[in-house]
């Protein structure tokens, strides 16, 4: 499991009224580095409880000494951006995980194209950072609401200027993904950070265009949504969990003592799947196949089907 590391929240920013920045500093070793694109997992509190929620890293790899996130107030937060919205102050101690890279930039790619939707330029800003700083190719495609989710646009702008394009209420255009792939050449890869919907309609253009996968890559923090609460039975150590509707399976695990490898907590990287026997899964995982999905689920965001109780080989 990957290690948990106290830090200091030493500044907040409020970057828009929906969206609030942490800079986290080290407060007894020294921070781990990392590439861009990383992200830690933030342990926090809420109601006897422990939420686990993943963030970007928005600070520049380079920037050792200290670690930045942004955190977007859900409106159906379960507790874990509103807990950190309107109790953290700067002074106090997070848990957070040692960073983790699902996203990496392709060292191959001769020309990176980004484009997020929202809260999903994050990623994209530790990115951007480092390929101005190593002189390499890129743009971005940056779809936000004015005054909600339209966070580091005027920082985008100053920066790196002739590499960004915005598409919201202020500039009036819309992102017209068909026609920005389309002219894309062999060497240039995509990666798209936001809501699912953008997410699907990028790989979906770049799967009918004839794109390889391997040009394509996406991540997405989505917090496990609620459902119905269910049981499930833990076969090898004979046991049995309730999984109430506000929490995932994973969760549900984890507050019985029972430890899950995992990474990204949005069913993407494939690091949590687990075998069951019995009962029928509502799958909402991004990573197994139809076929593995008759024995395997993503407990950090599948739960079973309403009056079903899944048998887990755990």
């Amino acid at each position: 499991m990957n290690p948990i590391v106290p830090v200091h929240v030493t500044r907040i920013h409020q970057v828009t009224p929906m969206i609030r920045e942490f800079t986290l500093s080290a407060l007894d070793a020294p921070l781990q580095p990392f590439s861009s694109g990383s992200h830690v997992i933030v342990q926090l509190p809420v109601e006897g409880r422990i939420i686990r929620n993943a963030y970007s890293l928005l600070n520049a790899p380079y920037e050792q000494h200290q670690y930045q996130i942004a955190v977007r107030l859900q409106e159906n937060s379960r507790g874990g951006s509103q807990y950190l919205h309107e109790n953290i102050q700067v002074g106090d101690t997070l848990n957070i995980s040692a960073p983790l890279n699902l996203f990496s930039l392709n060292s191959q790619a001769q020309h990176h194209v980004f484009i997020a939707g929202g809260i999903g330029i994050t990623p994209f800003l530790s990115h951007m950072k480092y390929l101005l700083h190593a002189g390499h190719s890129f743009e971005l495609h940056y779809a936000c609401r004015d005054g909600i989710s339209n966070a580091y646009e005027d920082m985008l702008m100053q920066l790196f200027h002739d590499q960004v394009h915005i598409y919201s209420e202020k500039t009036q255009r819309r992102l017209d993904i068909n026609a920005l792939l389309s002219q894309q050449s062999l060497g240039s890869h995509v990666y798209i950070c936001g809501p699912e919907r953008l997410i699907h309609a990028v790989v979906d253009c770049a799967q009918m265009l004839g794109w390889s996968k391997k040009r394509v890559h996406w991540e997405a923090f989505s917090s496990p949504a609620p459902g119905v609460a269910f049981d499930a039975v833990l076969s090898k150590s004979q046991r049995r969990i309730h999984v109430p509707g506000d929490f995932s399976l994973l969760e549900a695990l984890e507050q019985e003592g029972i430890e899950v490898p995992n990474l990204c907590r949005g069913g993407v990287c494939g690091q949590c799947a687990t075998s069951y026997s019995q009962g029928e899964v509502e799958h909402l995982d991004h990573y197994l196949t139809v076929q593995e999905r008759s024995a395997q689920l993503m407990p950090c965001v599948s739960r079973a089907k309403q009056g079903h109780c899944l048998h887990l080989d755990l």
